[in-house]
């Protein structure tokens, strides 16, 4: 029986034919999607000319051959292939995209025969032939491959009719350009809005509190009277009058020790990384995903496990990798130091190892490939820097999360200062770390776990409840209530991951945090950077900012059609494809009720009298094209707009938003630096690649540490180092998102 192999991308099929051998048949890769949706005017003539219709066909859009890269040879080779097979093994990836790419490209062709599934999240020989000794039928896929679809066909109606409606009804006059609608980057572009005008309409206010020092018979501390938010002190005369009765009170001390443990953070899923990444080396979301991917697949690497991880948990039958991994890190020079000679294994939603949080999930959390340990060292010294310290980072949460909590003792010291006969509390808190536990596995570097107290602490002298001690010596101190930060990419990516936040209804919210927010891990990046293209949003340094079109398309569609800028909405429907992929609704279903809903939003949107949108280009109206909302394209011009439309540049402006395009990724090879034999605990103190420049960014001189990476990155390829490279912020990005890639 001649069998089939058929994987994502070239990179996949050569680590397939490494492992397999022609054991199980031929190999042949695909190119990312090989098929496209048809184009709204291939299915209906009436459909080229823009206006404000629904484009939804009698039954589903039909799919076409792509023919960018080497699409079409590669369709071609997998078709004439399939004439002499009778079955097929489907080896993408194992996620509700990679289930699309291969099972699509059989309806495509009319496959008939056995078709089987190989599922694996790491691309290790090892991993790969385990794989392949437990192959699955397809048909127990095949929900999610029907949520695949209804992904796909949900986001061809709604984003196409929507971007049509709204680039005709919306667009200032004598004004061109496309205004793109998406059902995820329209709520992504209101986040980014609500923020900023909440930036803009906060007003600070002062407020006050009253520090003094306290003496007792072991020493002297400082003690702060600091109400809550809800109470804090905002008439200085008060707190002057806290002060003057603070100066020479006596009084008892009310002294409470605690013992109090702390357990490790989650382990890390792609957004949580992200989020880190972003707060800790400035990473744009694409760049972490891109050095993960790298770890994950990269030539001799397969260091990590699947990074689109949308779950911080591991399943339980692989608590029993638990001591290879922690064996194989800790003989690393950096990880030595560590003791894990009794893991701690922790079970449950509270814990790592949960069976039950992964149901509905694709993929577990991101951590270390138990399979490549053998030869660790050799596969440590391809890595980049990037490389190696996100590496470094997912290994410490590994180690943490099965390592004993961190243990503290707890001092809390309260006196009562007696102003205008009522008391007012002074307060002190102490903390002596006990036992490090997960802590160790850190050092100095900072966790993406819950923040310890906020108040300061201080060393406490030695304290007996209910002892005398004495204030003097108090202060005033003047603060100010701040505005919230501007989002940076990992903190939109953690914000479009919690849409529940943005929902006010309680019950809503309860539903919503188990929806996983708008996008997918594998798409928020690219609809961030879609956003950017539009110029619908910009950046301010690290900071994203809607530009004044994106705000004013905000405010426009808030006040005619909410619902499209409201996150809630987009997690639900999120949710309904989640539902689709554990058997609780039909996809055909889900189409269906997306497409109403788009229907019911243009009625909206062609009534609605509020003010235009200006892109800010002139000149007369766009002219009516084929195919606007493919989801592969080239970049856009950085204004968003296309004045001369071809079919690839209306692309790239819409872009569909519904998952992230799945294409090869090339090999890219670089100079190898200089790396030591180990992972060490401070290896993510090197400069990070600088995130991709942007139009909205303000033109400012480079910081010393971008310009001495350049230089080395021009000492390293052996490149002409510009000018400008060294006094323009821009430039200079510009000059290391080229070369550091």
């Amino acid at each position: 029986m001649a069998t089939l192999i058929i994987t994502e991308k070239s990179s996949q099929a050569k680590d397939l034919r490494a492992a397999l051998g022609d054991r199980y048949g031929r190999i042949l890769p695909a190119e990312g999607h090989l098929l496209r949706l048809a184009e709204p005017d291939e299915v209906n003539p009436d459909w080229k000319r823009w206006s404000p219709t629904l484009l939804k066909p009698d039954g589903l859009y039909p799919t076409r051959p792509d023919s960018g890269g080497n699409k079409t040879a590669k369709l071609a080779a997998i078709k004439a292939a399939l004439k002499g097979c009778d079955q097929v093994i489907l080896a993408t990836d194992c996620d509700r995209e990679g289930q699309l790419i291969g099972q699509e490209i059989l309806e495509h062709l009319g496959f008939r025969g056995r078709v089987q599934r190989a599922l694996f999240t790491a691309q290790d020989p090892k991993t790969i032939r385990d794989a392949f000794a437990k192959l699955k039928p397809n048909t127990e896929l095949r929900p999610l491959y029907e949520a695949a679809v209804a992904r796909q066909q949900a986001d061809q109606i709604f984003n196409l009719s929507l971007t049509r409606t709204a680039t005709k009804t919306l667009l200032a006059p004598g004004t061109r350009g496309v205004i793109g609608i998406g059902r995820v980057k329209t709520p992504t572009l209101s986040i980014v809005c609500l923020r900023e005008l909440e930036i803009r309409n906060f007003k600070p206010e002062d407020y006050f509190e009253v520090v003094a020092t306290a003496t007792a018979a072991g020493g002297s501390f400082l003690m702060r009277h600091a109400p809550p938010p809800k109470d804090r002190i905002k008439d200085r005369a008060r707190a002057e009058a806290i002060a003057r009765a603070a100066d020479g009170h006596g009084g008892p001390l009310s002294v409470t020790v605690e013992d109090r443990r702390q357990a490790p953070p989650k382990l890390y899923d792609l957004p949580a990384l992200q989020k880190t990444c972003g707060q800790r080396w400035g990473w744009t979301a694409d760049r972490t995903l891109e050095v993960a991917q790298e770890l994950y697949d990269g030539e001799g690497k397969k260091l990590i496990t699947y990074p689109r991880a949308e779950a911080r948990y591991l399943s339980e039958n692989q608590i029993a990798d638990v001591p290879a991994i922690t064996g194989a890190l800790t003989r690393l020079r950096g990880f030595a130091h560590l003791d894990i000679s009794r893991p701690v294994i922790r079970r449950g939603k509270s814990g790592h190892f949960c069976d039950k949080a992964l149901e509905g999930v694709s993929h577990h959390a991101i951590v270390p490939n138990v399979n490549v340990l053998d030869d660790l060292e050799s596969r440590l010294n391809r890595l980049t820097d990037d490389e190696k310290r996100l590496y470094a980072l997912i290994c410490r949460s590994y180690l943490a999360a099965v390592m004993p909590d961190y243990e503290y003792r707890q001092t809390t010291v309260l006196m009562d200062v007696p102003v205008e006969g009522k008391p007012v509390v002074f307060r002190a808190v102490g903390r002596i770390p006990l036992k490090l536990g997960w802590k160790a596995a850190f050092g100095s570097a900072e966790t993406d776990g819950k923040p310890d107290e906020k108040e300061e602490e201080q060393t406490l002298p030695p304290l007996a409840d209910g002892e005398p001690a004495r204030l003097s010596e108090p202060r005033v101190e003047a603060k100010r209530t701040q505005a919230p930060p501007r989002y940076n990419e990992g903190t939109l990516v953690d914000a479009m991951q919690n849409a529940w936040r943005f929902v006010e209804d309680p019950a809503l919210r309860d539903r919503l945090k188990e929806a996983k927010g708008i996008g997918t891990p594998a798409t928020r990046a690219e609809i961030i950077k879609g956003l950017r293209r539009q110029n619908l949003l910009g950046a301010d340094g690290k900071w994203l900012v809607p530009t004044p079109a994106g705000l004013q398309l905000f405010e426009t569609l808030r006040g005619a059609a909410p619902t499209l800028v409201d996150p809630g909405t987009t997690a639900l429907w999120e949710m309904r494809l989640d539902e689709v992929v554990v058997g609780r609704a039909d996809f055909r279903s889900v189409i269906d009720g997306i497409a109403d809903e788009a229907g019911r939003l243009i009625g909206v949107l062609v009534g609605n009298r509020g003010p235009a949108v200006d892109l800010g280009v002139r000149g007369g109206p766009i002219r009516a094209g084929r195919g606007v909302g493919r989801r592969r394209s080239a970049s856009p011009r950085a204004t968003g707009t296309a004045p001369r439309r071809t079919r690839k540049a209306a692309v790239a402006i819409v872009g569909m938003d519904g998952e992230a395009p799945k294409t090869p990724r090339r090999s890219r090879k670089k100079a190898a630096p200089e790396v030591s034999d180990s992972i060490s605990p401070v290896a993510d103190t090197v400069p990070p690649a600088p995130a991709a420049p942007s139009s909205g960014a303000r033109r400012k001189a480079p910081t010393d540490k971008m310009v001495a990476f350049a230089r080395s990155l021009a000492d390293r390829k052996g490149v002409e180092l510009p000018d400008a490279v060294t006094q323009d912020f821009d430039s200079c990005r510009q000059f290391l998102d080229q070369h550091a890639r």
